[in-house]
């Protein structure tokens, strides 16, 4: 049985649905070890198995099994009125994924992800999760393609307890009053990863096995997916607030610049958006990989012309 529990969107966020990420894979995201394969079964309370669905649109959805205890990974795509996925590929630890999306593929379905749940802002756990099987071809620009997974694992944050109380209890003689005799414990980072693993994990690989050719793969139900998710963001500059902004966000697409942003964010408001994920991606502080998909949406642009600009 493939552990699952829903967790509940926050009451802010206005959306009444369930969250596909569990409790437990909450927690993996928040420990190093996981990302770096290594295997999370410690009890054998703990779950063998986890199952993580990503709904996209018109009941399509990716998900991903994880075998905590051999670290074997399975990406799947459920398709309308079916509850089991395809199979879309699957890896051992140390085997290079096999290239089962492309990554305009992953970017595309990550953002109507995000649209559709503020709680899996893009680039974020999505990208962390499934990337791997979204490695670069020759036709990618892969600068483009790293700038937007180290966004990914630079999202990943634990909180952090606050720092202990230290110093003297009461005021020292002057002669001891010295940061040398009362040095102040570091404060861990919020942050999971740390730049090196980053790095390392983030590595240009190309792609070398393609299961994309193999009669079984749904070639025809994900390029369906694909239109879909498509229509989806091109259909958004025409809705209800985004339609007077566009003029401001195609001149932040042109130019390039960031610094706009929170004038857009200001007419959005004014105009009565209220959409989580829209607000979320242009407020301080600013991630730019998720501002220029934003921009890049409420403009009607190609998915990257924003990024690629800036880089």
């Amino acid at each position: 049985m493939v552990a699952g529990v829903g967790v509940a969107v926050s009451p802010n966020t206005g959306q009444d649905k369930q969250v596909p990420v569990t409790d437990t894979l909450l927690r993996l995201a928040e420990d190093r070890s996981f990302w770096a394969g290594e295997s999370r079964v410690t009890s054998d309370d703990e779950p063998r198995e986890l199952r993580t669905s990503f709904p996209v649109t018109g009941g399509y959805a990716l998900v991903l099994d994880l075998d905590l205890s051999s670290g074997e990974r399975t990406l799947g795509l459920r398709v309308p009125a079916s509850s089991e996925p395809v199979q879309l590929a699957h890896v051992l630890p140390g085997e290079p994924c096999p290239a089962a999306l492309r990554w305009w593929e992953l970017d595309l379905c990550g953002r109507v992800i995000a649209w559709g749940d503020p709680t899996l802002p893009h680039p974020g756990l999505v990208v962390a999760l499934l990337s791997p099987f979204a490695p670069a071809t020759a036709e990618d620009d892969v600068p483009e393609i790293a700038a937007m997974r180290e966004a990914a694992y630079r999202s990943l944050r634990r909180d952090v307890p606050p720092a202990a109380p230290s110093g003297p209890e009461q005021a020292p003689l002057p002669l001891f009053t010295g940061d040398d005799w009362w040095p102040v414990p570091p404060v861990p980072s919020p942050q999971v990863l740390d730049e090196a693993s980053i790095a390392e994990l983030t590595r240009p690989e190309r792609a070398v096995h393609d299961v994309r050719s193999n009669k079984r793969f749904p070639a025809e139900e994900l390029a369906d997916l694909v239109r879909r998710a498509a229509a989806l963001l091109r259909a958004v500059p025409e809705q209800q607030w985004y339609t007077d902004t566009r003029p401001l966000a195609r001149h932040i697409l042109d130019s390039g610049d960031l610094r706009p942003v929170p004038e857009l964010l200001g007419a959005l408001t004014e105009a009565g958006c209220d959409h989580p994920t829209v607000l979320d991606a242009l407020s301080e502080p600013l991630v730019p990989a998720e501002a220029c998909w934003m921009v890049e949406t409420l403009a009607g642009a190609e998915p990257g012309t924003l990024l690629r600009h800036r880089l």
